[in-house]
């Protein structure tokens, strides 16, 4: 378990860095605004790029590994919305802000860095197929659910409209289509574009591992403990519970089996409180559930890891 905590642990300590500094005062909330704008909106969309143009897709694109993973994120979603309706007696809006929580795993700023750690950058592949699809999946069901909880049975004709424009202004979308774009082409690259673009993707993971830790001070626990432990509970043990019953019944590939698993177990991702953000609704619930799945990922994710192959 120690030795496994080496692996997990560097990740957190980078985000710890960005709490404490801004905790301290030692960087203000604009800069790590900007820096979190630079992260997501640049740096991260270039290293999705990067990564989907050189994609096997036919390879990564494995059924049994997204049905799998999709599945487990399904039920999540599923948890969450029935148990804050049905439990805690939230209203049909907070509980689809509270289901997305259990939705959207963090794969990007946790999942890949500690996938990376315990298996290096060759395990990657199945990490970056899965979160090819993650955003527009994700943002897919939450916005289509949204809207139906906001219509009451009004007329949804607008719906698809409203669903497109969504994931249209999500700048990880757009990187990952543009990478599918390349890639399915065959278009060939210029050689300094690519080295350009590695510089930004390197410095992807870092900088939204420290911002994320800035932003997470500001998100200061407020209420609503028991449903927010309970879509932590959806988050970090349901999801990947489910993912690993589906992934052994269709015989998933170790290597693939082990991303699904990590990508599953980790935290709410800041998308999270930014969806429940947009439409007002289950704001604190979104926000407190993003810092304590966080820390308690840094155990979690050492037994997940432990429990392996």
């Amino acid at each position: 378990m120690i030795l496994l905590l080496t692996v997990t642990l560097p990740v957190f300590l980078v985000l710890g860095f960005g709490y404490l500094a801004s905790w301290r005062g030692w960087i203000t909330e604009p800069a790590i605004d900007g820096l979190m704008k630079f992260a997501q909106g640049f740096a991260i969309p270039c290293l999705l790029f990067l990564a989907i143009a050189r994609l096997d897709l036919a390879q990564e694109f494995d059924m049994a590994l997204l049905g799998s993973f999709y599945a487990g994120a399904l039920a999540g979603f599923a948890a969450g919305l029935l148990g804050a309706r049905l439990i805690f007696s939230r209203s049909w809006e907070d509980a689809v802000a509270i289901g997305f929580v259990g939705l959207f795993s963090n794969s990007l700023l946790l999942g890949l860095p500690i996938t990376e750690r315990a298996y290096g950058p060759d395990a990657l592949q199945a990490n970056f197929a899965i979160i090819a699809l993650h955003s527009p999946f994700c943002y897919a069901v939450g916005i289509t659910a949204m809207e139906l909880a906001r219509a009451k049975g009004g007329s949804l004709r607008e719906l698809p409209a409203q669903v497109l424009r969504g994931m249209g202004r999500n700048a990880l979308i757009l990187g990952i289509l543009m990478g599918a774009a390349v890639n399915l082409s065959g278009l060939p690259l210029p050689e300094v574009l690519i080295e350009a673009l590695e510089l930004m993707a390197r410095a992807a993971l870092p900088a939204a591992l420290f911002g994320l830790g800035g932003i997470l001070h500001r998100y200061r626990p407020e209420g609503d403990m028991r449903v927010i432990l309970y879509v932590v509970a959806v988050s970090l043990v349901l999801h990947p519970a489910v993912v690993w019953g589906l992934g052994s019944l269709v015989g998933l590939k170790v290597p693939a089996f082990r991303s699904a698993i990590i990508t599953a177990a980790m935290a709410p991702g800041v998308n999270a409180y930014l969806f429940a953000s947009i439409y007002g609704h289950a704001k604190r619930v979104a926000a407190s559930a993003v810092l304590i799945g966080t820390a308690a990922s840094v155990l979690s994710a050492t037994i997940w890891l432990a429990l392996l192959p």
